[in-house]
């Protein structure tokens, strides 16, 4: 204890805690709140911005994709057409991504938004290098259940960032994806156009009525 003395001179006597450091400026401990408070938002909030009609119209452009790839004579050419649908479907997300994201006033570069696109690349990115992999090697019947598999998987992952309905709309890919896998060729390449055309066409509409466009 030590006796300390106000401005009138009278004496006053303090706790004096040995080693003890001063207390820190008020202005850094309401920095460090609002900081704390801020990440806390970000942790809290979800990356929305993901397209329902957009989602509707890859969906239907796979639709056409299983048809067109149902009539090709080798599984080069089968391929070849789900690998062209695969950029037709990225340009397609990009832009009604953007677009949703511009009207919703959502930015790409907040936590949120970095935390989604990680985790839904990453599956994304395996399943390029397994359809080299898997062509070159000529296992194509292997890849409609690698497709589905980690296509759900990146939105199980991403999901977790996102609005509900997307960890459900990859359950629902990886569940078609388990049983591609144990069909024939044929049978798997129609699962493939169902997943990628009608879970597609399914959950785009929800979303859209649900979250907006």
């Amino acid at each position: 204890m030590v006796i300390v003395r106000d401005r009138r001179g009278e004496k006053r006597f303090a706790l004096q805690w040995g080693g003890m450091p001063e207390p820190a400026p008020i202005h850094e401990h309401a920095l460090s709140n609002l900081r704390y408070i801020r990440e806390a938002m970000e942790r809290a909030s979800a990356f929305t911005s993901i397209p329902g009609w957009g989602g509707v119209v890859i969906g239907l452009t796979a639709v056409i994709a299983a048809f067109l790839a149902h009539d090709t004579a080798t599984r080069s050419q089968w391929l070849r057409i789900w690998l062209a649908e695969a950029v037709v479907a990225a340009v397609i997300a990009a832009v009604t991504m953007v677009r949703k994201a511009r009207l919703a006033h959502v930015s790409f570069s907040g936590a949120p938004a970095r935390r989604f696109f990680i985790s839904y690349f990453a599956p994304i990115v395996a399943g390029a290098a397994l359809t080299v992999f898997l062509a070159r090697a000529g296992f194509h019947e292997a890849l409609p259940a690698t497709w589905l598999l980690l296509y759900g998987a990146s939105f199980v992952s991403s999901g977790a960032y996102s609005i509900p309905l997307v960890p459900v709309m990859g359950v629902c890919f990886m569940l078609l994806g388990i049983i591609t896998g144990f069909v024939s060729f044929p049978v798997a390449a129609a699962l493939l156009g169902a997943g990628f055309g009608g879970l597609h066409i399914l959950f785009g509409v929800l979303i859209a009525r649900r979250y907006g466009g």
